[in-house]
């Protein structure tokens, strides 16, 4: 019994000690970092992205509360928690799964409090002090016609749920998924004809709606820029539309169609006067809209899946599922790119307004935080876990928050310290080492001196004789150039008729090469007249002592405009005893016409001679 007594004894002082140690290495730890450890929950059981996570002042006091749409499961317990300090103060129930939070002023009313938007299904959902205000239901799609009909006839008991499946299942072959209605989704995964019978029964005296699901929301400020001024509802959704949305009125202002379906959009500039969305899809392309056009058009095309896209003044910032992190300007300019060493999970913004500048979060897969300013590594915060959603901002009165959601659930809070000095410090400090070695610029040799001493003296004449060169050398290459277009030895046609453009690349080491002509109808599309080129031919002119060139002619089909067309030829070096290169011209010529439309020299490659062993 001593002996337990003893060992007992020693594995508590073996905790004591190594708990000590643990807690002054991470005293240590915040010692040297810029953050401090606010608190730690680890069993919070949050499930939520960074969408989903915002501040606000919800009683108008300057006490910011912590917004968070939680997903639950997944499939049920979706909810709305708001947090204050360390714990839970409200929660409120969700129907569907949510997409995205926000917060917005919607009226001038006394004290200034906003509202919590929640997107969440196709629905807008609005809480003012917490409480459920008013409910936004996106307008509704149209239906299928054929979709319709169907449904009527099953209503009217005119056909039967094995006779609609099948109706329906071959609809559904000649149009997208997308243009049938949830409905008709559902009726369709039914496999007992009980099941199907009943579905039908009870959907009998409902109407069929077409609604759509609305994938992120944000806010653009209406006429003022001021923080507690009132902001419209931006809503992008899954049947590839953009709507703005008055929070006043809440009417639909404007709505955009694009080409994909939209994850993320930022929005600079204000309504009533002018502004500009930047819209991520998830093809990978960024579609730019803008107040006095109802067309999107792509600004940037991307490698690989966007996981987060933040704006930083007048330059867009992207993280990347292929770990690369990349920043553009808003005309679609690649300005800088780097490669990250883990793949993303989350990005925010760190907006330090008590140090004036601004800062891109990137949360890794290798728990950590990644602070950017510009393209320099300022800081690296390491978290307890995978960060899973992020939000920094004022927390309570804490101006600089950086609150995470981990993948197990988890919630940790950090404080940015007021020493915390991010200005000066980067990956790349100080000039390159190369500007501090000196250059070893040579003497000034007489020659030198003596061509100095004769262009101050003779510079009016070497000017003029300069001039006289180039005037001769622009004459000369306007003469070729008018020959060119003479003798159709260009490959441009200058035929407004039959406008064409040959271009011909050559492929292999020889002796035998392919040579892939490829040519195109530069003719702009016209419904009324399609401007089809017809009756074309292809020759070649060459040296028959060194080519032979099969098929000798090509015969063109009719050319469509702004198409382009690619058409194989072999050429075999017969000039096999020594090395061999020449020039093969290739002419596009008109059935019933002398001149060719377009000519096109193409200078061969060395061909070696073929060894006999």
């Amino acid at each position: 019994m001593v002996a337990i007594y003893i060992t007992l004894l020693q594995v508590f002082i073996l905790s004591s000690i190594y708990i000590k140690m643990t807690s002054e290495d991470q005293d240590e730890k915040e010692k040297h970092s810029n953050w401090l450890n606010a608190h730690y929950d680890p069993v919070a059981g949050f499930y939520t992205f960074s969408t989903c996570i915002t501040f606000a002042d919800l009683n108008g006091d300057g006490d910011h509360k912590l917004v968070i749409a939680d997903l639950g499961t997944g499939l049920y317990n979706m909810t709305i928690k708001v947090l204050k300090g360390t714990s839970i103060i409200q929660e409120n129930t969700l129907l569907d799964l949510p997409t995205g939070v926000t917060s917005v002023y919607m009226d001038l009313a006394e004290p200034r409090t906003p509202g919590v938007v929640v997107a969440s299904g196709s629905g807008l959902f609005v809480y003012k002090s917490m409480r459920p205000y008013y409910k936004y239901n996106l307008p509704l799609l149209p239906v299928l016609p054929e979709e319709a009909v169907l449904w009527d006839q099953a209503n009217n008991e005119n056909l039967d749920p094995l006779t609609l499946a099948e109706a329906l299942d071959g609809l559904k072959k000649s149009h997208p998924t997308s243009s049938f209605t949830a409905r008709t989704s559902h009726f369709l995964q039914i496999e007992n004809d009980a099941d199907a019978r009943q579905f039908v029964d009870d959907h009998k005296h409902k109407p069929l709606k077409r609604e759509t699901v609305i994938t992120c929301v944000t806010t653009i400020k209406k006429s003022m820029a001021e923080d507690d001024a009132i902001s419209c509802i931006v809503v992008g959704t899954e049947h590839k539309q953009v709507y703005i949305i008055d929070s006043e009125a809440f009417t639909p202002l404007q709505d955009y169609e694009i080409a994909s379906v939209p994850v993320i959009v930022n929005v600079s500039g204000l309504f009533d006067v002018d502004f500009r969305m930047f819209a991520a899809c998830r093809d990978g392309c960024v579609y730019v809209l803008k107040k006095d056009s109802l067309q999107s058009r792509v600004c940037i095309e991307l490698d690989s899946s966007i996981v987060g896209m933040e704006r930083i003044h007048k330059h867009l910032i992207f993280a990347l599922a292929d770990k690369t992190f990349s920043c553009y300007t808003t005309r679609g300019k690649q300005i800088w790119n780097l490669q990250l060493p883990a793949d993303v999970l989350c990005t925010a913004v760190m907006d330090h307004r008590a140090k004036g500048f601004k800062a891109v979060l990137v949360g890794l897969d290798n728990s950590e935080v990644r602070v950017y300013r510009e393209k320099n590594l300022v800081d690296i915060i390491k978290l307890n876990d995978r960060p899973q959603a992020l939000c920094f901002g004022r927390y309570g009165r804490e101006d600089s928050t950086l609150v995470a959601v981990l993948a197990s659930g988890a919630l940790q809070v950090m404080i940015l310290k007021r020493t915390a000095e991010y200005a000066d410090h980067s990956s790349h400090k100080g000039p390159p080492m190369s500007q501090k070695m000196k250059l070893n610029i040579p003497k000034k040799t007489q020659l030198f001196v003596d061509q100095t001493v004769r262009e101050r003296e003779n510079g009016t004449k070497m000017f003029q004789n300069f001039q006289h060169d180039l005037q001769l050398m622009r004459l000369s290459v306007a003469q070729t150039y008018l020959k060119g277009l003479q003798s159709s030895m260009t490959p441009l046609s200058d035929d407004p008729s039959m406008p064409l453009k040959l271009s011909a690349t050559v492929r292999g080491i020889g002796p035998v090469f392919q040579m892939l002509l490829t040519i195109e109808n530069t003719a702009a599309i016209s419904l009324n007249d399609p401007k089809l080129a017809t009756g074309l031919i292809v020759l070649f002119k060459y040296s028959d002592t060194i080519y032979s060139i099969k098929p000798l002619v090509l015969e063109l089909p009719a050319l469509a405009p702004e198409i382009s067309y690619k058409f194989a030829v072999r050429i075999h070096c017969i000039a096999s005893d020594r090395p061999a290169q020449d020039t093969i011209t290739a002419l596009i010529v008109k059935r019933g016409t002398k001149k060719p439309l377009v000519t096109a020299n193409i200078s061969m490659p060395v061909s070696e001679g073929v060894i006999v062993v």
